[in-house]
């Protein structure tokens, strides 16, 4: 029941309390769920108050060579576990003293690795893939389109509104991550586009998903993802493509473009 209790705390107070997304808020708590089931299994089921670093270290171990995570999703995962336990102390459920991951040792960073940028024959080749005879494909050369066009990400995408695209000036307006807002102008190519989809679709009501699966809900983040890893397959395009590979292509192709650093730090809704 502590576990429970403790994690939910984290989750729907702490978390819901500094902004963070519900993806984020949801990721959370499938770590720490994660984590409670393997030191249930391994350590006898022992209260969060009752965790030490010799356990947290064991766990990273295991998540090493048994799940074969990386630096990066292993330093995740260390990471969120050390908000935790401060969040606990900070709300006066664990003294100081009792932080298990107080002291805990600094794991190794993740190696930064460059990011897949695509040439102009590859995107040009991407965008011209997905049929223009059905609403479906309408809709993912749109969303293809508005990606690189813009270079927002997946989980803003997923989240447009009817209302939130407006033709008539040539703007989108998003919501990023901690819930700001920005407003990003549309070029010729992408408002075109997008009127075809809208024209095919029809004009919905002004919170109705932008980006619609055919059971009429908002496509999803994963889906979104599915949808460029698929096209990208289809245009024989041999780079690993995800959308952010069309974000970094973005701020690549703006960059030699000439476009100002800060103006591009606006558009990408970076702070």
């Amino acid at each position: 029941m502590t576990w429970n209790y403790w994690i939910s705390l984290f989750t729907q107070t702490h978390c819901a309390s500094r902004g963070l997304r519900s993806g984020t808020i949801a990721a959370y708590d499938k770590t720490l769920q994660q984590f409670r089931e393997y030191v249930r299994l391994q350590h006898a089921d022992p209260l969060p108050q009752q965790v030490s670093a010799r356990m947290v270290l064991e766990y990273v171990t295991y998540l090493r060579q048994q799940r074969k995570n990386g630096d990066s999703a292993v330093n995740r995962h260390v990471t969120i576990l050390k908000n935790f336990y401060r969040a606990m102390v900070a709300m006066g459920h664990l003294e100081p003293a009792q932080n298990p991951l107080a002291h805990f040792p600094v794991m190794k960073a993740a190696r930064r690795k460059l990011p897949t940028v695509l040439s102009v024959d590859e995107v040009t080749k991407l965008l011209d893939t997905p049929r223009t005879d059905t609403i479906l494909g309408l809709r993912d050369r749109a969303l293809l389109t508005l990606i690189y066009g813009t270079g927002i990400r997946a989980s803003e995408g997923s989240g447009l509104r009817e209302e939130d695209v407006d033709l008539s000036e040539r703007t989108v307006r998003v919501n990023g991550k901690g819930g700001h807002q920005r407003v990003i102008p549309l070029n010729d190519q992408v408002v075109q586009v997008l009127s075809k989809y809208r024209a095919a679709r029809g004009i919905l009501t002004p919170q109705a998903p932008f980006f619609r699966s055919r059971t009429k809900r908002a496509l999803s983040r994963g889906a979104i993802f599915e949808r460029v890893r698929k096209y990208a397959g289809q245009a024989r395009i041999p780079k690993r493509v995800s959308p952010h590979s069309l974000r970094h292509t973005f701020a690549t192709h703006m960059v030699r473009a000439d476009v100002n650093l800060v103006v591009l730090r606006d558009l990408l809704g970076h702070r």
